[in-house]
């Protein structure tokens, strides 16, 4: 399957949200909070407008497989399609958050997504705080990650 790692073309918005709430929701065991079409809506006019979003996108189908926003030093947001991880695409996308922000990242990770943890751990993060989950908006504790050059 060769994966195109590409800029956000709006033409992919929908299956890009298809793809995130499948792994949002796989990962944390939870639904989403908003409607489908909230989420389409938060993608085009608040994520896209104040971040560096990239995508992957497997050249053969025509499947976004990944997604990848990075504002300043926080890496905003990192999925995968269920049916691409383990494929390499995540540390593609890890590479490239580094190279945007050469000098550190942040991140949050809910502590439930124990996959997720060994991903970033695996790349050089390290815990710098928790959340008991009042601060977001899925009331599940979470972790501060960060990594330096």
């Amino acid at each position: 399957m060769p994966i195109a790692i590409i800029d956000y073309d709006d033409r992919y918005a929908e299956d890009a949200v298809r793809m995130y709430r499948a792994s949002f929701e796989t990962a944390l065991g939870i639904d989403s909070l908003h409607p489908f079409e909230n989420h389409v809506n938060w993608l085009r006019t608040i994520l896209v407008p104040n971040a560096t979003v990239k995508l992957a996108v497997d050249t053969h189908s025509d499947i976004v497989a990944g997604l990848l926003a990075v504002k300043g030093v926080e890496l905003d947001q990192l999925y995968i399609h269920i049916d691409y991880q383990r494929q390499g695409i995540g540390t593609r996308f890890m590479q490239m958050a580094k190279q945007l922000s050469p000098s550190k990242l942040e991140l949050w990770c809910f502590q439930v997504n124990a996959g997720a943890q060994r991903f970033y751990e695996k790349h050089g993060f390290t815990v710098i705080g928790r959340g008991d989950g009042s601060d977001n908006e899925e009331g599940l504790p979470d972790l501060r990650y960060q990594w330096f050059r």
